[in-house]
C-alpha cells in the first residue's frame, strides 16, 4: 500500500481524474440536499455545478502556472497541456467562487447563500481528491528516518536515485484533515442562520489545517521565498475568524462590539501566531497564554465567571501535553505533527467557543449604554 500500483485506473483514465470527478459528484448531491433546505429554485445547483467546475477547473491551472512559470516560459504553449498534470486547489477555489458569483449576479440570488450550499461538498471533494495525490506520488513531505514510523498510511514510499525512500504522507494528513472538517460543517449547517457563516467556517477550517500541512511538503508553489497556499490560508483564516466574531459581537449591544470585539481578535491573533513558533516552546507558551487570557477577558459576564469557559480547556490541555511531548522528543515526527496539527485544531475551536460564550451572556451583563435599543440591520 505505501507504493500505489499504477496511476491509471484503466485505458490510460488516471485516477486523479477519477476521484476528481467523484468528489464534484458528491459535493453537487450534498449541495442539492442544502438547495431543498434552504427552497432555493430547483435545478439552482446543477446549473451552479456547470459554471463552477468548468471555472474551478482554469482557476486551478492558471494558480499553478503563474506559481510556477519558469517551467512554461521557454514553451508557453504547454501551459495548455493540462493532461500532463499542474493544478493547485486554492486556484480551483478562487476560480469556483468567482464563477459562483456571475452566477449569482445572473440569476439574482445570493451569492453567499451560494457558497454556503456548496462549501460542505467541497471540503469532501478536497479530502477524496487528495488520494489523487497518493496515485501520482506527489504532495509528500520530508524524509522518515526513524524506522518505527515506516509505515502506510503514516508514511509513502518515493523513487529516488538512491531507491524507494519513506517519506511524510502529507497528502494523507490534509484527506483526513478536510474530511473531519466536512464532518463538522454538515453538523453546524442548519444552526448558521447568517449567509455566509458556512463560507467562514470554511475558510477558517480549511485554512488552518492547511497552513501546517503545506510547510511539511517538499512540492510547495512559492511566491519568492514564501510558500503561496501558506498565505495564503493565513490571510483567509484571519479574515474568516474577523467576520464571524465581528458578527457575533455585533448581535450583541452596540457597547458589546466596542468593547469584546478588539479583545477577541486579540485572542485570536495571539492563536494563530503560534503558527510560526512551533519550534520554540517559550514563545509559543506565551502567545498560549495571551490567547487564553484574551479569551476569557472578552466573555466575562461583569466580573463573574465566564460561560462555557470548561469547554475550553481541554483543547489547551491537549496542545500542552502535546507540546511537552514534542520537546521530550524533538526528532520524533509523529510528535511534531500531532502538536502541530492540535495547534491548528485550536484555532477554530477557540473561534467557535468564543462566539458560543458571547451569545450565552445573560441579559443583565449590560452597560447603560447598551441597554439602548439596538439599530436595526439595513
Amino acid at each position: 500500500m505505501s507504493i500505489p500500483y499504477s496511476r491509471t485506473v484503466f485505458a490510460g483514465i488516471p485516477w486523479y481524474s477519477v476521484l476528481i470527478v467523484l468528489g464534484v459528484l458528491l459535493a453537487v448531491l450534498l449541495a442539492e440536499k442544502e438547495e431543498k433546505r434552504l427552497s432555493l429554485p430547483v435545478d439552482t445547483t446543477l446549473d451552479l455545478a456547470l459554471v463552477v467546475v468548468p471555472f474551478g477547473i482554469v482557476g486551478a491551472r492558471l494558480y499553478y502556472v503563474l506559481m510556477s512559470w519558469h517551467q512554461f516560459a521557454h514553451d508557453p504553449i504547454t501551459v495548455l497541456y493540462v493532461w500532463e498534470g499542474g493544478i493547485a486547489i486554492y486556484g480551483a477555489v478562487i476560480g469556483g467562487m468567482l464563477g459562483a458569483w456571475l452566477f449569482a449576479r445572473r440569476r439574482k440570488l445570493s451569492f453567499l447563500t451560494l457558497t454556503d450550499i456548496i462549501v460542505p461538498g467541497l471540503l469532501l471533494a478536497q479530502a477524496i481528491g487528495r488520494w489523487g495525490n497518493y496515485f501520482n506520488m506527489e504532495a509528500y513531505g520530508p524524509e522518515i528516518t526513524e524506522a518505527a514510523y515506516r509505515f502506510f498510511p503514516f508514511g509513502v514510499q518515493i523513487p529516488t536515485e538512491a531507491g524507494w525512500t519513506w517519506h511524510m504522507a502529507t497528502f494523507f494528513y490534509e484527506s483526513l484533515w478536510n474530511l473531519c472538517g466536512f464532518i463538522a460543517l454538515w453538523s453546524i449547517r442548519k444552526k448558521q442562520t447568517r449567509q455566509g457563516n458556512m463560507l467562514c467556517w470554511y475558510m477558517l477550517i480549511y485554512g488552518s489545517g492547511r497552513f501546517v500541512i503545506e510547510q511539511l511538503r517538499q512540492d510547495s508553489l512559492y511566491i519568492g521565498p514564501l510558500r503561496a497556499s501558506q498565505y495564503l490560508s493565513l490571510v483567509l483564516c484571519a479574515l474568516a475568524a474577523a467576520v464571524l466574531l465581528w458578527r457575533t459581537c455585533r448581535e450583541q449591544r452596540p457597547g458589546a462590539l466596542r468593547r469584546c470585539f478588539p479583545v477577541c481578535l486579540a485572542a485570536m491573533a495571539a492563536a494563530i501566531a503560534r503558527w510560526f513558533f512551533l519550534g520554540r516552546p517559550l514563545a509559543y507558551l506565551l502567545l498560549t497564554a495571551a490567547a487564553l487570557v484574551c479569551a476569557l477577558l472578552a466573555v466575562l459576564p461583569g466580573g463573574g465567571k465566564p460561560s462555557k469557559a470548561a469547554l475550553l480547556m481541554p483543547v489547551i490541555l491537549l496542545d500542552m501535553l502535546c507540546l511537552r511531548l514534542a520537546c521530550l522528543r524533538p526528532g520524533d515526527c509523529l510528535l511534531a505533527l500531532l502538536h502541530s496539527l492540535v495547534c491548528s485544531a485550536a484555532i477554530p475551536l477557540l473561534a467557535g467557543w468564543l462566539i458560543a460564550a458571547l451569545a450565552a451572556r445573560p441579559a443583565a451583563d449590560t452597560t447603560k449604554e447598551e441597554r439602548e435599543p439596538c439599530p436595526s440591520e439595513s
